[in-house]
Order: structure tokens, then C-alpha cells, then sequence
């Protein structure tokens, strides 16, 4: 199918350019729940902090939408926000910092081309952010860096700078630079233009004009800072300009540099060149490779997209599941029909749908780089392909090997609700679900962090209404059998035999040196770590 009339190939080409598809990632605790919900109160997108415009009694965060996040102070799901911002069309996926929810953090990162990274002031680069940044950097995904909590006691920030080089190992090219931390924090000078933006503490964060001064060495700088705040910036400007990096638009593009900006998201400090910035430079949708190797531009006329995200119960009265699709070229419509590559079936697009965290609105036409929900009646995967006209496949999404196991215990007598929701859950990729091959057939849950049995245990019981417990084992990996898996194979007693839905059989591991004994005793088949 080519670009309908109503989108022609000029309109087609304008709608990619003004789309920007980011996420942003960083350590829990850093701010980015705070930075994203900021972010949508400068667009104009919320009118207070953690409410949907015209609903101002609801004061929760608008991308925390369920309700274990909102109880516990998490993010634990991708949440998908769409909006404009200075003549922009934004999609900004915003992810869970904890590692328990790693995998789903991986899954959004395939579906954006950019990135912002948040850092904590006072702790620098931390382990998530490391490891996200990884994921980002094997992407080539462009990345944003916004240094929070400069109201706060925090570490210096040429020592910052530093940290980002050489633990990450990308060029620093500071945008603003701070005008002293945590009591002494006065505010920013923008190294660009030249301008100071004061911090001011009172109710609300700064509100104040900027001052455009010629330099940092303008004598009018001692009068608006003080003299020591003055001396202090001019000896950080100096440094910066014999030895720092200078921001490069195209090294930025090419993921070899990351623009840094200080502020604090909580005092709405330092938003609005960062905001700026990611409008003017980061990258519109980017060409995609399909999985034989064909490179498919988002101006091609033909539609296709990919599933990277399945979610139960966004309307709880409907019971939905919801699959996110993101738009890699040419326009879905409305009621159009497209091919599933994995079932090799027709599918008519009745009610495509753009979000705002849980909020939803029906759309006539999406474009690529945007993010469109489609209410799932379970012909919809993680990793499909959906395409019109000319048949194209993207490549699969691989899943994480679960490091985690629990028996999962039905305590009432809710059967029906039960098998649901875990069939559900498992569907959304929250977990992996096996069964005992031998006796009691009860589900076996294994998982990339531990937390998140807590989360199965709580949405059974207030999505589903089913009471029920994770009790914990002590195996240590699990491995699917390839090959000839009617095999009487030598094992250790303290392996367990289970299968899959799929009928495969999967053993459960209580060591390393169980697993290793087992691919040493039965060569003739394979021990695969994930399906």
C-alpha cells in the first residue's frame, strides 16, 4: 500500500522531519521521572506537575499510570507520551531506571533514535546508567546528558565531565556551565550564547530573566553574582576553552559526543536550552535495517512498523491488552489492513491509538518515529513485524535468560482469573512460565530481577482479583533442549524437567556446575538459554 492521497510525499517528508522519538534512561533515584514529568509541564502538555491537562485535582505522575507505581515511588513499565514542543512532533518513551526491569527498558531503546541520560550531581555515573548507556551505545543511539540536582551538595563538575569520558568513554561537550552547587548554586551560564540564567530559591523553582552579558570575563558579571561566584566561573570557562570539547552537532548525531546540561528538574532550573537543544539537534526516524539486511527509509511509501511492547489492563473495565507499535515508514491509517510477518495473516488497524501515559485518543493517521497502541485480541507478539505492500521483516527482539525462579501458588479458588492473568503477564514479557514435566502442574515463573515477583504477586491480585504468592527456588538458570528432546538424558537429581506452553522441554539448574555437567554428559543435544 503507497502513502494515501491525504499524505502525499511531500507531507510524508515533512511529518519525519519534525518527529522526535527519544527516551530517557538513567539510575533509579536520579530524577528521571521528575525530568520527563517537567518536560511535559514546559510543553504545555500538563498544566502541574504529575497531572493530565484539564484534570488538575488528579496529582499523580502522568508516566507512573499504574497503580503499584504510584504506591511504591517506581517506574516498573515504559510509558509512552506524545505531545509538541517548539514546532516538533515528540514521542518520549520514558523507562524504568530499577535492573529488575531491565529487559523492558531494552525492548523501548529498539524504538526510539535518541536518548537522554539523567546523572545525579552528587553520584555521578551509577551502575544502571552504565549498563543502559551500553545498550544505547551498541544502538549508536545519540544521547543527550542532563547533570540534576545542582541545587544540592554535589561533586565538581569538571570532575563530572570527566567521569562521563572515561567511564563511558564518549566526548562531554558542556552546554551551560553552573554557577556554583547545592547553597551556592546561582544558577547557569550558557556557553553558547552567552547568557547567565539565575536560580533563585522560593516556592517553584527560579523565575527570573536571563541577563545577556558579552563574556565571562564582562566586568557586570561581579554585580549580577557576586565576586567570588564570578572568579569561580571565569576559572572553569578558561579550563573549558583551553581543554574542553566543543559541542559538534555531527559527532552528537554519530553518538561519538554527548552535549552535558546542569539544572535541577525538581526547580524547573535549566530546562529550557535543554529542551531547545533536543528540538534543534536530536535526529528525526532514522532508516531501519531489515532482518535479510535491506535498509527501509522512513520516507518509502509503504507502511511497516514492529511490536516492542505488549500491555494487559490499561483500561481496567475492558481487561485490553494493548500492543505498541512503532511506525518505521510510510503512514498507518485507520482501518487499514497490514500483514503479520510471524502468522503471515491479514489484520485490519479498526482503532489505532496515541498515548499519554494511560490516556488514550483514537488516530487517523500515524507517521513514522510515532508510537501507535493497538488493542490486541492476541494476534499480536513482541518483535512482530506489521507491513503493507512490499513484505519486509524487521529483526526479532531477543529476551533476557531469567536469573530468577518462583513456584507460583493459587491460594483461592479463582482458576479461570488465574490462568488469565499469568497467560496475560507472560504475554507482556514480565516473566517466562514453565511447568513441572512430572506431578503438580503449577506455574514456574522466572524472571531477570527478583522485584519482580512482587510485581506479579500485586497485579494478579488488583488487576485480576486472584490471590496468590511467589514462592522462591533456588535454581540458577534454565535451558530449553534442541535436538532430540525424547532423549533419556543423564541428569543430576537436582535438575527439574519442565515444558513450556509450546510443549518444549526446558530444565531448571540449581548451579553452574550442574549445568555444565549436563552439556557435558548429553552431547547429542543442545542447551539453549533462551527459546
Amino acid at each position: 500500500m503507497s502513502v494515501p492521497a491525504t499524505a502525499t510525499t511531500d507531507t510524508l517528508r515533512r511529518e519525519v522531519d519534525r518527529r522526535r522519538t527519544f527516551a530517557i534512561i538513567s539510575h533509579p533515584d536520579a530524577g528521571k521521572t521528575t525530568l520527563t514529568e517537567k518536560t511535559l509541564l514546559y510543553a504545555g502538555a500538563i498544566e502541574l506537575a504529575g497531572a493530565v491537562k484539564g484534570r488538575a485535582s488528579q496529582r499523580h505522575v502522568v508516566s507512573d499510570w499504574m497503580d503499584i507505581e504510584r504506591e511504591r515511588g517506581i517506574s516498573i513499565t515504559s510509558a509512552a507520551l506524545e505531545f509538541e514542543l517548539h514546532g516538533r512532533h515528540v514521542t518520549l518513551l520514558d523507562t524504568p531506571g530499577h535492573k529488575d526491569f531491565s529487559e523492558d527498558t531494552y525492548r523501548t531503546l529498539l524504538a526510539v533514535d535518541s536518548v537522554v541520560m539523567v546523572i545525579d550531581a552528587a553520584k555521578g555515573i551509577e551502575a544502571q546508567t552504565r549498563k543502559l548507556f551500553e545498550v544505547a551505545r551498541r544502538r549508536h543511539l545519540p544521547m543527550l546528558t542532563f547533570v540534576n540536582k545542582l541545587d544540592l551538595p554535589g561533586r565538581d563538575p569538571l570532575d563530572l565531565l570527566d567521569e562521563i569520558e572515561r567511564v563511558l568513554g564518549v566526548s562531554a561537550a558542556p552546554m551551560n556551565w553552573p554557577i556554583g552547587t547545592g547553597d551556592r548554586f546561582k544558577g547557569v551560564y550558557d556557553l553558547r550564547t552567552q547568557e547567565v540564567l539565575f536560580y533563585e530559591r522560593r516556592p517553584g523553582g527560579a523565575r527570573r530573566a536571563p541577563v545577556v552579558v558579552t563574556g565571562a570575563e564582562d566586568p557586570a558579571l561581579a554585580d549580577l553574582i557576586g565576586v567570588d561566584a564570578r572568579r569561580e566561573l571565569l576559572d572553569g570557562v578558561h579550563l573549558l576553552q583551553a581543554a574542553g570539547t566543543a559541542f559538534d552537532r555531527e559527532a552528537y548525531r554519530e553518538a561519538r559526543q554527548t552535549p552535558v546540561f546542569f539544572g535541577s528538574a525538581l526547580a524547573n532550573f535549566g530546562l529550557e536550552s535543554f529542551l531547545q537543544a533536543l528540538a534543534d539537534h536530536a535526529p528525526p526516524p532514522q532508516p531501519r535495517e531489515s532482518d535479510d539486511g535491506t535498509v527501509i527509509e522512513p520516507t518509502r511509501s509503504d507502511f511497516s512498523g514492529f511490536v516492542f511492547k505488549i500491555q494487559a489492563n490499561m483500561n481496567p473495565r475492558h481487561r485490553d491488552r494493548v500492543a505498541f507499535v512503532r511506525v518505521c515508514s510510510g503512514v498507518m491509517t485507520k482501518d487499514m489492513q497490514v500483514t503479520n510477518t510471524r502468522l503471515q495473516q491479514p489484520v485490519r488497524l479498526s482503532r489505532p491509538h496515541r498515548f499519554f501515559g494511560r490516556d488514550r485518543e483514537t488516530v487517523e493517521a500515524a507517521y513514522p518515529g510515532d508510537v501507535v497502541g493497538l488493542v490486541n485480541p492476541g494476534r499480536f507478539g513482541i518483535g512482530d513485524t506489521l507491513y503493507a505492500g512490499t513484505p519486509v521483516r524487521y529483526p526479532p527482539i531477543p529476551n533476557f535468560p531469567a536469573e530468577h525462579f518462583g513456584a507460583l501458588r493459587l491460594q483461592d479458588v479463582r482458576f479461570k482469573q488465574f490462568d488469565e492473568g499469568v497467560r496475560q503477564l507472560e504475554e507482556e514479557g514480565l516473566m517466562q512460565v514453565v511447568f513441572p514435566s512430572h506431578g503438580a502442574r503449577y506455574p514456574i515463573l522466572g524472571v531477570v530481577g527478583a522485584l519482580q515477583f512482587d510485581i506479579v504477586e500485586a497485579r494478579l491480585r488488583d488487576e485480576y482479583g486472584v490471590a496468590c504468592r511467589v514462592d522462591k527456588l533456588s535454581y540458577v538458570a534454565a535451558r530449553w533442549v534442541q535436538g532430540d528432546a525424547d532423549a533419556r538424558l543423564t541428569l543430576p537429581n537436582s535438575v527439574l524437567s519442565t515444558t513450556d506452553r509450546r510443549g518444549r522441554r526446558v530444565l531448571l539448574f540449581p548451579s553452574e556446575w550442574d549445568l555444565q555437567y549436563c552439556e557435558r554428559e548429553n552431547p547429542s543435544v543442545q542447551l539453549l538459554a533462551m527459546a
